[in-house]
């Protein structure tokens, strides 16, 4: 599958062709674990030479896919890419640290001291006119009118994206805990290398981003106080999913409770697969785009309810917290499944 356009996409929606070559060959860069991460530098100069002109299309109502990477965000990006509006950005992080150095959670792009969290206090009139004038960009060269950018980790940004952009909209997908982190544990053993003397896998570069996490988000968090020290250590590639997973999930749920229904919808994986009418319909209501028949001809043609996976046997300590934060999500019937 060629830049996330699989026979099926390329049979229905192929005049969105364009829009995702021009976002994976000039916008989205290469990340860590990747092939051709030589035209990153490339990349980078071309978009600075995009800097200097003035501000190619105003990027209206953007709509952010976040919460944990393998939870749906990748399929979700696809099938709102099919719209014929919008302009989908997968995970263009070298996008993000042209704005934002300290962004780089994995160090695909910089190797500086990482912020896991980041707020309004971080925007700057220098950050919002790069972010607003590369997103811009894409959306001219795409032909496209709307912008979905999925990037997971924002779910910790949403206080900095919404200082960049105040009409965001925030599109938070959860999966199922024990699906979520044996698929990540499964990305992280197959896709891992060592490259130039460094482990790359899901962590980043030798861990970068899971000793972010540990020190940012884990050490702040009451319930893991006692057991820091051993998460910083641990190899344990499900636990390490697992702890990701839980803060994501706790983030989001947060912010459900915070930001008003026009600003956040909460999707569950496995509704979207089970009813993918429904729940695409309402989660274009909320992005204000139009019900395109394709879309939904396209979703019902790849989704296929969502398969269970074994429970992991996690410690002690860690299995209750996990459960509560499992059935938290299974209690709450996301608003993207209720019938309008």
């Amino acid at each position: 599958m060629v830049f996330q356009l699989d026979k099926e996409y390329l049979r229905q929606r192929p005049s969105k062709i364009w829009a995702r070559l021009v976002a994976y060959l000039l916008f989205e860069g290469r990340p860590l674990t990747t092939r051709g991460q030589f035209i990153n530098p490339i990349l980078q100069h071309f978009h600075r030479g995009l800097l200097l002109l003035p501000q190619l299309r105003t990027v209206e109502k953007p709509a952010f896919i976040i919460g944990t990477g393998r939870s749906g965000t990748t399929i979700l990006g696809k099938l709102l890419s099919a719209h014929p509006d919008v302009g989908f950005l997968n995970e263009p992080k070298i996008l993000w640290n042209a704005a934002f150095e300290e962004e780089d959670l994995i160090g695909s792009y910089s190797r500086r001291p990482v912020k896991v969290r980041m707020t309004a206090k971080d925007v700057t009139h220098t950050a919002r006119h790069k972010i607003h004038s590369l997103q811009g960009a894409y959306l001219r060269f795409a032909g496209a009118r709307r912008l979905v950018d999925k990037y997971p980790e924002l779910v910790f940004r949403c206080d900095c994206v919404r200082a960049l952009y105040p009409d965001a909209r925030f599109i938070f997908i959860s999966r199922g805990g024990q699906a979520t982190t044996s698929s990540i544990k499964a990305w992280s053993e197959r896709l891992g290398e060592q490259r130039d003397g460094e482990r790359h896998d899901w962590w980043g570069a030798d861990d970068r981003k899971w000793h972010a996490i540990v020190d940012q988000l884990v050490a702040e968090t009451p319930q893991f106080k006692d057991h820091v020290d051993h998460l910083r250590h641990t190899s344990d590639h499900q636990l390490r999913a697992a702890v990701e997973w839980l803060l994501s999930m706790q983030e989001g749920l947060e912010l459900q409770r915070t930001l008003s229904s026009d600003q956040f919808l909460h999707v569950r994986y496995e509704a979207l697969c089970e009813t993918p009418d429904q729940v695409l319909g309402n989660i274009l209501r909320f992005a204000d785009l139009s019900a395109d028949p394709r879309c939904f001809q396209y979703a019902r043609s790849i989704l296929s309810p969502a398969q269970p996976y074994p429970k992991p046997e996690w410690p002690h300590w860690f299995a209750p917290l996990f459960e509560e934060t499992q059935a938290q999500l299974d209690r709450l019937q996301s608003p993207a499944e209720c019938s309008t």
